[in-house]
């Protein structure tokens, strides 16, 4: 019962990460090509050296915003008893944690498609790096929730195929 719970909300918890993994790479890739090719396709406006700062720390801000709130948000699952109840908050703070990170790449692919600015190929780098390791898996979930050992072994049987 409570095991097929878990593994829903966990292969929901996935599917979302990878879904918004697939939007935001894209996004820059297409971008970062277009300036690298050289060729103008397109007009793109000019914006000023503070707007390009401004988006720049939204992106930053955003990066640093993520990190702590997921924190905060797997330290609410150390006072919970109940297994579904520590992944179910696990879930919705790595499915905002997801939504924050695919805003920043959006803000930094609008950065550099906007400025040319480098600055927001390092963003997105860092960006890249936040998804890579906050991909919702067996080993991750438990050390980050400091599961017992029962709990660990039912998380990693959730996460395997039916």
């Amino acid at each position: 019962m409570e095991i097929q719970e878990i593994r829903k909300i966990y292969k929901q918890t996935e599917q979302r990460s990878t879904i918004v993994m697939l939007l935001a790479l894209p996004v820059f890739g297409v971008v970062y090509l277009f300036f690298e090719s050289g060729k103008k396709l397109m007009d793109v406006p000019e914006i000023s050296e503070a707007l390009v700062w401004i988006l720049a720390s939204i992106c930053a801000v955003g990066l640093i915003f993520q990190y702590f709130q997921f924190g905060q948000k797997i330290k609410l699952t150390f006072g919970e008893d109940e297994l579904l109840e520590k992944v179910k908050i696990y879930s919705q703070a790595t499915n905002q944690r997801y939504f924050i990170l695919l805003l920043a790449s959006l803000v930094s692919s609008l950065g550099l498609l906007l400025s040319k600015n480098p600055v927001f190929t390092l963003l997105f780098a860092i960006v890249l790096v936040f998804f890579s390791l906050a991909k919702p898996t067996p080993d991750r979930i438990a050390r980050l929730m400091k599961l017992k050992k029962e709990d660990r072994e039912l998380i990693r049987l959730a996460s395997r195929p039916e």
